[in-house]
């Protein structure tokens, strides 16, 4: 099975777990490589509550330290942080940044102005807001982030539907600018396997994205995005299939921010 590089702990305050019981899913499921990426710190704190404080990354270390030491000799362990892209964070990634040799950092959008829209506790701002309107600031922000040159690997692209408000008419249109983004930064995006246990049903991105992606080169991971052991590489034989049905033939591996590449099986 490829990678899973985007996993969380505890310390987000909504995942469940050990790092032993982590490591033995991913050594269970045949994983290549294992990574951490927590929701990381976000200034000022408290920001919300759903990511570790600046002073818990000692923990945060830790635990990965634990999670390497369950899996020594049998599968590489990688770390990184699942980041999120506010304007004018520039500064604050670049001091997260020295905090640690990471492997790969992960540039997300869970937030539109102050509203974290992919938070169950504020479902009912989506009754009230345009869903056009909506989808088009997520994506002109998405295409933002990518051009930041701040991430390796762009999270759950199409996260704005993951309570199945989806505009009319040809997503394209959506898509085709953020992919530009994308690709002239040369950021890699997830096929996260999450979105088929959402709302929406349905992967994220969409197949209709993925084949764009695809064809405009933009390179491929494979993500859980678990918040509990039995999570880990879920629905991955599932992604595989999606992945090849849209072109893609391998995906990239990350060690201190380098890159290689593996074939999909």
């Amino acid at each position: 099975m490829p990678a899973d590089y985007h996993t969380h702990t505890p310390l987000c305050r909504h995942a469940t777990g050990s790092p032993e019981e982590y490591i033995d899913a991913a050594l269970a499921a045949g994983l290549s490589e294992y990574g951490i990426s927590d929701h990381a710190p976000q200034v000022p704190e408290p920001f919300d509550d759903w990511r570790m404080r600046r002073d818990e990354l000692s923990e945060y270390f830790a635990w990965v330290e634990r999670a390497r030491a369950r899996a020594a000799g049998k599968l590489p362990v990688r770390i990184g942080l699942e980041c999120d892209w506010l304007e004018g964070c520039d500064k604050w990634i670049g001091e997260l940044e020295s905090e640690c040799r990471w492997d790969y950092l992960i540039g997300s959008v869970h937030y539109l102005g102050d509203w974290d829209f992919d938070n169950p506790k504020w479902l009912g701002r989506w009754a009230e807001s345009d869903v056009e309107a909506v989808w088009m600031h997520y994506w002109q922000t998405y295409a933002r982030m990518a051009s930041s040159g701040l991430f390796d690997i762009l999270a759950h692209p199409d996260l704005v539907k993951k309570f199945a408000h989806v505009p009319a008419g040809d997503l394209a249109r959506f898509y085709e600018p953020a992919i530009d983004a994308i690709a002239a930064a040369g950021c890699v995006i997830e096929l996260n396997t999450a979105g088929w246990h959402k709302p929406c049903e349905e992967a994220y991105p969409a197949a209709g994205f993925l084949e764009l992606a695809c064809s405009a080169g933009v390179p491929l991971v494979i993500s859980s995005d678990a918040h509990a052991p039995n999570e880990v590489a879920r629905d991955f034989h599932k992604a595989v299939a999606m992945a090849k049905a849209a072109g893609f033939r391998e995906t990239v591996l990350f060690d201190q921010r380098r890159r290689s590449v593996e074939a999909l099986q």
